[in-house]
């Protein structure tokens, strides 16, 4: 099943960035959560900020091979 997040921009896929080769924990308490593929840090989940930022989901989403 498919889960969604609802935005006044519009509805978003829920994409875990965590399981992204992509993301990354910066330690820094104001912004924890950092994205290499678009070379940023954020007090929130990458791909809520891009799409907020953009309107469009995150299109540099690469799962990690375990």
């Amino acid at each position: 099943m498919v889960k969604f997040f609802r935005f006044k921009e519009g509805l978003m896929k829920r994409i875990n960035c965590r399981k992204c080769i992509y993301y990354f924990v910066t330690w820094e308490a104001q912004k924890p959560h950092g994205c290499k593929a678009y070379g940023f840090k954020s007090p929130q989940i990458p791909s809520m900020v891009v799409f907020k930022s953009s309107g469009i989901e995150c299109s540099m989403f690469v799962e990690k091979k375990l």
